[in-house]
């Protein structure tokens, strides 16, 4: 993968909006936005059929999210993958089997764990980032299976 525009101000305004919105959902629901557990959620037996509809629209709005800038978009989303399918989908099980062990993912031990300093996400953090780089490092260099 190639990054040909990145800028400090558009990496600085997504970082924003994303901290914004894990922060204006803690405020109007009391609950952290940990994708993993929202997705775990829609599952499990919930209480109300309230609960449920919450999560399955807060899950749908991320599945539009990601259509409405492939659509619009088009030329941010154009990335080639040398991954089959089989290998992707694989990585992807992966990951939930490792969100689920860590007890969360990226968007609640990172954004929402890390600004609470929650120590047990700055574990969870160092973990992940440290298992991803090493993953990444010897697909690419060691075993020369993924060329992004």
């Amino acid at each position: 993968m190639v990054i040909e525009n990145f800028t400090p101000l558009l990496s600085g305004s997504g970082g924003l909006l994303i901290g914004s919105a894990a922060a204006l959902f803690m405020l109007w629901n009391g609950k952290i936005a940990g994708i993993s557990g929202i997705t775990k959620g829609i599952f499990a037996p919930c209480p109300t059929a309230q609960e449920r509809f919450w999560r399955v629209a807060f899950v749908v709005g991320i599945m539009l999210g990601g259509l409405g800038t492939v659509l619009l978009a088009p030329d941010m989303t154009a990335l080639s993958y040398s991954m089959s399918l089989p290998q992707m989908v694989l990585a992807g099980l992966l990951v939930g089997v490792g969100t689920a062990m860590g007890n969360g993912c990226t968007s609640g031990h990172g954004v929402c764990g890390l600004s609470r300093r929650s120590d047990r996400s700055l574990t969870s953090v160092l973990t992940f980032m440290g298992a991803g780089f090493v993953t990444m490092y010897v697909m690419t260099h060691l075993l020369n299976i993924a060329r992004f």
